[in-house]
């Protein structure tokens, strides 16, 4: 009898072991799936581009204003991913696509901020009615996540810190969009803060991100079930907030109402894991910054660099928006692209940890 028990036991044992076994089978199956691992590129080129001098770290977001200055944010450090100065910390440079050889400088930043711990991801402009330019730019500090606000002074080359952000809501921040000097929507691209959870919850493939959206006097989720909310723009009419799930290959068009809720209009599919979004003002164009195969970005290996690619999607809100593939290359370039933004037929593309890409469209 006891034996009978002690069979029975081990039965379980071994039945509970193989459908764990095979669980995990499958979700290692879909999360390769879902990073795009067996994905080999095409390259597609562009004839004049060339590496920005001084970006050597990262540009993981772009911003550009319309008359031409282009925000970067350099130095990002991730939990996971590679950093080529993990000691140092981030900057945000400028550059201005009126000049015939745009050069990046370094933005002094006023006293008073810490510096040292600064750690720059998403960052977002917005131009007052009296012309002020304020920049807000997400910050990991020791791992935490809070977003800064500035002022720019331009005839100083310097930003002028306003103020530090932070909000049990806003808890895990990839990306803003400014809607004001002092309101805006944030990705989280985690439910989870701790790096471990973090890759957890991305394996389980749990749709737990969402989007916030933040001002002095209200704070609120207004969209979620994202498998990985990232980048986030808004529309040059301000009627659609577009949001980028990374890890799921989408784009998400959301309507924007009076009091700052969203709502999903539409879902674009593509094949590739959309990191950044910037808006073409003139045309309504949305831009992506893109990592075709996001295995060689996670598991980083000098022999098999992570490729980047950049898109261009027409008409998003038409029943067929255009979609264009407008550079592809493998890394020996530039590895693990962002984010492209666009100014008078001149392209950036920026990376995460690698450098960055200046081309004449």
């Amino acid at each position: 009898r006891r034996g009978h028990r002690a069979a029975m036991g081990k039965m379980l044992v071994l039945a509970l072991a193989g459908i764990l076994a095979a669980l995990f089978g499958e979700r290692l199956m879909e999360f390769r799936r879902k990073l795009n691992g067996s994905r080999e590129l095409e390259a597609v080129e562009l004839p004049n581009c060339h590496l920005i001098k001084g970006i050597e770290r990262g540009a993981e977001d772009i911003d550009i204003l319309p008359d031409g200055l282009a925000f970067i944010s350099s130095g990002l450090k991730y939990p996971g991913l590679k950093s080529f100065a993990p000691d140092k910390p981030g900057e945000i440079f400028l550059m201005d696509l009126n000049d015939e050889n745009p050069r990046a400088v370094e933005l002094r930043i006023s006293r008073g901020f810490d510096l040292a711990s600064f750690n720059p991801h998403g960052i977002s402009t917005y131009i007052d009615e009296d012309d002020s330019v304020y920049l807000f730019v997400v910050n990991h500090p020791e791992s935490k996540s809070t977003v800064e606000v500035f002022k720019f002074v331009e005839d100083e080359n310097s930003l002028v810190h306003l103020k530090t952000i932070r909000h049990e809501l806003l808890s895990s921040v990839n990306d803003v969009v400014a809607l004001g000097p002092d309101h805006f929507y944030a990705t989280n691209d985690h439910y989870f803060v701790d790096s471990i959870l973090m890759y957890l919850e991305l394996f389980l493939g749990l749709s737990w991100s969402n989007v916030v959206y933040y001002s002095p006097t209200e704070v609120k989720e207004v969209a979620s079930g994202f498998y990985s909310a990232n980048g986030i723009n808004i529309s040059p009419d301000k009627k659609y907030v577009y949001i980028a799930d990374l890890m799921a290959h989408t784009i998400h068009v959301m309507e924007k109402h009076a009091n700052w809720s969203l709502t999903q209009l539409k879902v674009l599919e593509l094949d590739t894991l959309v990191d950044n979004l910037s808006i073409d003002p003139y045309t309504g164009d949305i831009w992506g910054g893109c990592h075709p195969n996001g295995m060689k970005l996670i598991f980083y290996d000098p022999e098999n660099l992570p490729g980047s690619e950049v898109i261009r999607i027409q008409n998003i809100l038409s029943a067929k928006p255009t979609v264009t593939q407008v550079y592809a290359e493998n890394g020996s370039v530039l590895q693990g692209s962002s984010v492209a933004a666009v100014y008078s037929g001149k392209l950036l593309i920026g990376t995460i940890f690698h450098r960055a890409l200046y081309c004449e469209l």
